[in-house]
């Protein structure tokens, strides 16, 4: 494992996704300072998530033809610019096609770097999780970045958001040179070329379950995150402040289950984190729908954002092994539909709220998760061999001289 280079790439990722957690900060910005309705900023929500995750594969399938380590950087700072120009715009639609420009930057950066990560970690499930809790740790810090920078100095102020993408961005132009003085050479993913030659295939049928075992974790979590605080208010009759409490530990909860989930499997191997997730999600989404009180809510929110973390990791080194000559459509896909289809249902289900109550629309998704439970218990492993190393030549021993 080349643990420097793995740690670095954790940092990018924080940073990535600090972009991608500060849209849905940057609205109430936008509606106060512009006065946008809500239609107007779902509009720009949409630009966001909805246009980063339907690219996200297509930026996986230009990896997987040739290593593009340049779009990590490339991704974050394009990613730092559109949110920038987006807050200094002085159109509503200038400012829409800003944030699709950002959304389409932390597209750009997740195949590659999870290529990467995948590289420096081998076969560690821990380094998978390490990695992927750098983007949780980014999404939660995005709230308190925007509030502190926007709030103080207004949105011509946004320009002062680009600075952590600035900085990794030095740091990765020297990362090159400081490897090389060092003996020290970056890990890099293999390309479908090479995967093609060692010989493996490609199983699109265990793919597919795997791709609908994540949806059917996207469509509860997004919608659980953006219900929790108002179930806890309206139906459980509990202070605002018990509500971002309650999403707040659901956040936290979800960090720990991603590293938890890497050490698990790592030690029983990647099914037993994947399964127990998906089997310990359905009570504790239940004690969120059912909840009599408050306090039974919040702690059915703590155990359910551990849980649904626990296959994060697994999930996306898994969809690489069972596509080894497209890691980068492999990780695309698994991370675009995490992030896209919970979003993309989230109007309808909206809809039942108010027609039919949140309860109803939770119980309705603890369905939803038994479903993906079934798909997820029909997973098989899949280890593929790693690369082996070429054994260095041993020199010939010295001829003794004649005479």
């Amino acid at each position: 494992m080349k643990r420097g280079q793995l740690v670095f790439l954790t940092g990018t990722h924080v940073v990535n996704d600090l972009y991608q957690g500060a849209v849905p900060a940057l609205l109430p910005f936008l509606m106060a300072e512009r006065h946008y309705s809500y239609t107007a900023v779902s509009g720009i929500a949409l630009a966001a998530s909805g246009l980063s995750s339907v690219v996200q594969p297509l930026f996986g399938l230009l990896v997987d033809r040739r290593h593009r380590g340049w779009l990590i950087p490339a991704g974050f700072l394009t990613a730092a610019g559109g949110l920038t120009c987006a807050g200094l715009a002085d159109s509503y639609l200038i400012t829409w096609l800003c944030v699709a420009l950002a959304g389409i930057g932390i597209a750009a950066y997740h195949p590659p770097a999870t290529n990467q990560a995948r590289a420096a970690g081998g076969q560690s499930q821990r380094a998978m999780s390490l990695f992927s809790v750098g983007g949780t740790l980014g999404a939660s810090l995005a709230p308190a970045l925007v509030t502190l920078v926007v709030g103080s100095f207004g949105l011509t102020g946004s320009w002062l958001l680009a600075v952590p993408a600035l900085v990794f961005a030095s740091l990765w132009a020297a990362q090159g040179p400081w490897l090389r003085r060092r003996g020290h050479t970056p890990a890099v993913p293999p390309t479908v070329r090479g995967a093609a030659v060692s010989g493996h295939r490609d199983d699109w049928r265990a793919f597919g379950r795997l791709a609908a075992a994540t949806v059917g974790w996207s469509v509860p979590y997004v919608t659980v995150t953006s219900m929790l605080a108002l179930h806890i208010q309206r139906d459980l009759h509990a202070s605002a402040g018990v509500g971002a409490t309650a999403l707040t530990l659901l956040t936290l909860a979800g960090a720990v289950g991603t590293l938890l989930g890497g050490w698990l499997g790592d030690r029983y191997g990647r099914l037993a984190p994947i399964r127990a997730g998906y089997l310990l999600a359905v009570p504790a989404l239940a004690a969120v729908a059912f909840a009599p009180s408050a306090g039974v809510a919040v702690a059915g929110a703590v155990l359910f954002g551990l849980a649904m973390f626990l296959p994060f990791a697994p999930q996306v080194t898994l969809a690489q092994d069972y596509l080894p000559t497209r890691p980068g459509t492999a990780s695309g896909l698994t991370l675009g539909l995490a992030m896209s289809v919970g979003g993309l249902a989230a109007p309808a289900l909206g809809g039942l709220a108010d027609a039919y109550g949140l309860r109803t629309v939770l119980a309705l998704l603890v369905g939803v998760l038994l479903i993906a439970l079934a798909c997820a218990l029909r997973l098989r492993d899949r280890v593929l061999p790693g690369p082996t190393a070429t054994p260095e030549p041993v020199p010939a021993p010295a001829r003794k001289p004649v005479g």
